[in-house]
């Protein structure tokens, strides 16, 4: 499957995942594919943290409004951000329908807390609303949301099932019912997950994947596996045999050290590997597998060589498995759960 196909499978892909798996690091290398594939592409950031403008060398925390983050290149398209706060929703919202004076007081004041704590999920409602109208009226080709971490997302997603639920007529119910039309369509919205190849998040990823299709009903296009060592061929062979073919004579010291490094590698790949199989084996999704970056700051250049390697991993993927995979994940056809 090639990128472009991946990208405009759906209007909008919610990037969800454990908090320290990388999710706001593969939101970015999701746009920066789209882009390297002529795609436009609009980052929504819906917590404001300074993590997304980051990696694109801002130092500013994105604003409300959109910001261009990367011009459009030849043969490449822009990528714009923005922050989605419930406040700022809410005042577009009422502005909009002529109660501005409203809003201003409702904000100043803080009634929009009461307002929360007396409807729960009306915080979710909001952020989710402005990204259902987004996506009904952008001419961006793509609409990244980086969800809030997973126990969150679950929360953020199902906020609008659950007003449903309670609120039977008025604005509130609509904009509900229109926030779960978007979700439940694999045209509209999916959700790309993200886990480190490690025993929790690989337990934490695979319990809101059926959380996310148990009680949102949104589709899942695949699971993104971040951090994986790559291979490195001759790690078993001894140090101490192959300086002595180079004509190297190293310190005994040394020699131990280049030993350690090297079970430390094969141990840490094989343990990878084993919770990548439990993965497939537990959620039947394609995976996306992203290498480990040997580096303390995850910049521009570090997000392309990201969607390089993701760009890869799409092409790897079979037209047909990709497509079908964006929709249930039916239980009885896997182990059970963690």
């Amino acid at each position: 499957m090639d990128p472009v196909g991946f990208c405009t499978q759906t209007r909008l892909l919610i990037v969800a995942g454990k908090g320290g798996v990388g999710k706001t690091t593969v939101s970015a290398a999701v746009a920066r594919m789209a882009a390297d594939a002529g795609l436009s592409t609009l980052l929504v950031d819906v917590e404001g943290k300074g993590g997304l403008p980051a990696v694109f060398g801002y130092d500013e925390l994105l604003g409300y409004e959109e910001t261009v983050m990367a011009p459009q290149r030849p043969g490449a398209g822009e990528i714009r951000a923005r922050t989605l706060t419930p406040d700022d929703a809410l005042l577009e919202y009422l502005e909009e329908h002529g109660m501005r004076r409203i809003s201003r007081k409702l904000l100043s004041s803080g009634a929009i807390d009461v307002v929360a704590t007396a409807v729960p999920g009306i915080k979710d409602i909001l952020v989710l609303g402005k990204v259902k109208q987004l996506e009904q009226g952008s001419a961006i080709d793509l609409i990244v949301v980086d969800a809030p971490a997973a126990g969150h997302a679950v929360t953020f997603l199902t906020s609008a099932s659950g007003l449903l639920d309670s609120v039977r007529v008025g604005p509130i119910r609509a904009q509900a019912q229109d926030v779960v039309d978007l979700l439940s369509n694999p045209a509209r919205c999916q959700v790309l997950l993200v886990t480190l190849p490690e025993e929790t998040p690989v337990n934490e990823v695979v319990e809101t994947a059926y959380k996310l299709e148990d009680r949102v009903g949104v589709s899942l296009a695949a699971v993104v596996v971040n951090g994986l060592y790559p291979p490195r061929p001759g790690l078993d062979a001894d140090p101490a045999e192959v300086a002595e073919r180079q004509g190297l004579r190293l310190p005994a010291t040394e020699l131990e050290q280049l030993r350690a490094a090297a079970r430390f590698r094969l141990g840490r790949a094989a343990l990878q590997a084993e919770q990548v199989t439990r993965l497939a084996r537990s959620l039947p999704l394609p995976q996306l597998p992203l290498p480990y970056l040997f580096t303390t700051e995850v910049g521009w250049p570090e997000v392309g060589i990201l969607a390089r390697a993701l760009a890869a991993g799409v092409r790897a993927l079979p037209i047909e498995r990709a497509a079908s995979s964006s929709g249930t994940v039916d239980a009885s056809t896997v182990s059970p759960r963690p």
